[in-house]
């Protein structure tokens, strides 16, 4: 505000044109600085203008030339007079309306073939007042005036702020086409151009960049350009491929980049080659050719590749990362960690390094260097939470229960206080203290009413662990009345309810579910159970299930625990009907690879109507020893018969 006001004080009241063109371009310069300078300015010039303002009425828009520019900065004003429209006379004022009150831009432009302070002053208070295509409208038709270059950067700039991209670039080639010996319109072209995936364009503009300054740094013009469809990729890369990129390195590592992105390493290692040549040290340059050896060369070759190249550059922490996490990604761990330790006496400091350092260590059971490194990160009020959380991991892992149990009640970052205090529950109920578990999750609900619904089922599920259905059900009720929307409360009500006492309620209740949720396969699952426990709509779940059943492994819908689930209820379907082999062959092989509890006892009960005593026994013992089968233990819900 005090440069623009001395500004004027210095300028004499009957300035040469000379003076004014001057005063302009700083002015324009300070606009696309700090454009709210601009109340300043308009003071300034209110009290300037009326010493030698002849003819204040006059309507300055009447002298503005048109200018032909994109559809897109047409709009109406709240009169109904359109901005920029063509047409008989209209045509005078196309892009800026209602300036009225502004002295005329005679009085400081007489020629008006450079940009107007008073337009500008207009488009800049239009900005201000969030009256976006006023504003550029105005500034796209004042760019097109002579010695207009900082008019047309602040053009672009709002235009990018506020209309398509595609209009940007018409805008932006439309005053290069003007202005064609302006190097830097080029560069706004070509990156316009790839952003709006005009590859045509793009090519073009990028072979006359690249004619001009073989060694141009078009890393501006690239970035945020990566397209993410392959075919805008394709139409990118053939456009890349006729220019010469022998000798600039931002366009060599970008063809590098699309080729390994279609899996040709071969070539694409010639081009990330040219890249580092310019730029041998350059990480983003050595990380991507390291990605691409991954695909031609061994990972020996690799490791070998990345570990000279971090001894070349010891301060990049991401060289250090890089080949921490390629060592982890082949099994290394060992080998990753005793970089880890390095790096973290390199960068001791630094809290990510600090951290994975102590997951790696969790992770090949070596607790001691993971408490110690847990507690140095402790010390941060920003990483306390997650130090906490992995504290009481580690606790837990080497059953120090009471220990873990401190640790996790100590966790008060929301995306980890419900799976900490999850597993407070859980150690609580180890110790067959269900009081103590069941106020734990209500601390919880109070301290965190975002959790209030998975407290509620949690508790549930110890109620029913404590075979009181029907007090679990009544707290499930009264939680659904309170949160009447939530689609995991109303799941498991309808888990609580019977089948066959409660079949009409808990069809219901997930016929309403699948409406909210039409893909789910546990809202599925449970309604292939509940037909089957229906004769009149047993064919239908008998379909159902099988369908969930079908679903391969490599299809994204398939869930692991899912697929048990509905091979379970098959089987207790087909265990119902005596059909034991069924059974069997349902279950005798996902047993192998993943037994659980409720597979082994169906199983169980299959070889039993066989009368096959050796599989009885053999299964019974491997039970007993697997999950304490028979013995006291909350989870056991399933007795022999």
């Amino acid at each position: 505000m005090v440069f623009f006001g001395s500004l004027f004080r210095a300028s004499p009241p009957h300035s040469e044109q000379h003076s004014l063109r001057a005063l302009l371009q700083v002015v324009i310069e300070r606009l696309c600085q700090r454009y709210k300078l601009t109340l300043s300015l308009a003071v300034c010039l209110c009290l300037t203008a009326p010493a030698y303002a002849s003819h204040p009425d006059t309507p300055v828009e009447a002298q503005i030339p048109k200018i032909p520019v994109s559809n897109s900065v047409i709009r109406r004003t709240d009169s109904g007079n359109d901005i920029g429209t063509s047409g008989d006379d209209s045509q005078a004022k196309d892009y800026v309306t209602n300036i009225d009150g502004l002295a005329p831009t005679s009085l400081w432009q007489p020629e008006l073939n450079e940009p107007s302070l008073y337009a500008l002053l207009d488009a800049e208070f239009s900005a201000d007042r969030n009256d976006k295509q006023r504003a550029i409208a105005i500034y796209k038709q004042q760019s097109f005036k002579e010695d207009a270059t900082a008019v047309f950067e602040r053009a672009l700039s709002l235009s990018l702020r506020s209309e398509r991209v595609e209009d940007s670039l018409q805008f932006a080639k439309s005053w290069q086409d003007q202005n064609p010996d302006h190097v830097p319109a080029w560069f706004y072209v070509a990156h316009l151009a790839l952003r709006a995936h005009d590859y045509i364009l793009a090519g073009e503009t990028l072979n006359r960049i690249l004619r001009y300054d073989p060694r141009a740094d078009l890393s501006e013009i690239l970035i945020g350009i990566y397209p993410n469809d392959d075919e805008d990729k394709r139409e990118l890369l053939a456009a890349l491929q006729p220019l010469d990129s022998e000798q600039n390195a931002s366009l060599s590592v970008l063809k590098a980049g699309l080729l390994y992105q279609f899996n040709e390493p071969e070539i694409a290692i010639v081009h990330i080659n040219r890249a580092l040549d310019r730029q041998p040290d350059y990480v983003p340059f050595i990380t991507l050719k390291a990605d691409i050896l991954r695909k031609i060369v061994t990972s020996e070759t690799v490791l070998k590749y990345i570990s000279q190249a971090r001894l070349r550059n010891t301060d990049s922490k991401r060289l250090y990362l890089y080949e921490i996490r390629y060592l982890l990604d082949l099994k290394q761990s060992k080998q990753a960690w005793e970089l880890l330790l390095e790096a973290h006496g390199r960068f001791s400091d630094d809290a990510e390094i600090t951290l994975l350092a102590a997951l790696v260590s969790l992770d090949i059971e070596e607790y001691a260097s993971a408490d110690s490194l847990l507690n140095m990160l402790a010390k941060s009020p920003t990483y306390l939470n997650q130090a906490y959380y992995y504290l009481g991991i580690s606790a837990e892992r080497q059953q120090k229960f009471e220990q873990a149990k401190y640790y996790f009640n100590g966790v008060m970052q929301e995306d980890l206080v419900l799976e900490a205090r999850r597993k407070v529950v859980a150690f609580e109920l180890l110790n067959d203290n269900v009081d103590a578990a069941i106020a734990t999750l209500e601390k919880l609900r109070k301290d965190f009413a975002v959790f209030a619904p998975d407290t509620f089922v949690m508790q549930a599920d110890i109620l029913w662990q404590q075979n009181d259905s029907a007090e679990a059900l009544r707290l499930l009720t009264r939680a659904a009345r309170k949160y009447p929307d939530n689609e995991m409360l109303m799941f498991a009500r309808a888990q609580l309810l019977n089948d066959k006492d409660d079949y009409i309620v808990k069809r219901t209740l997930l016929n309403h579910l699948q409406a909210l949720d039409p893909s789910n396969l546990s809202y599925q699952l449970s309604y292939a159970q509940l037909l089957l426990a229906n004769e009149r709509s047993y064919e239908q779940g008998l379909t159902l299930a099988t369908s969930i059943i079908k679903i391969r492994y490599d299809d994204p819908r398939y869930d692991n625990e899912l697929h048990l689930q509905a091979l379970n209820i098959l089987a207790g379907n087909a265990l119902a009907k005596e059909n034991y082999q069924q059974v069997i062959d349902y279950l005798q092989t996902p047993y192998d690879v993943l037994p659980t509890l409720r597979s082994g006892t169906l199983l169980l009960r299959a070889y039993q109507g066989l009368g096959n005593n050796n599989e009885v026994e053999a299964l019974l013992t491997d039970l007993q020893q697997r999950f304490s089968f028979g013995q006291h233990n909350i989870n056991d819900r399933i007795q022999l018969y």
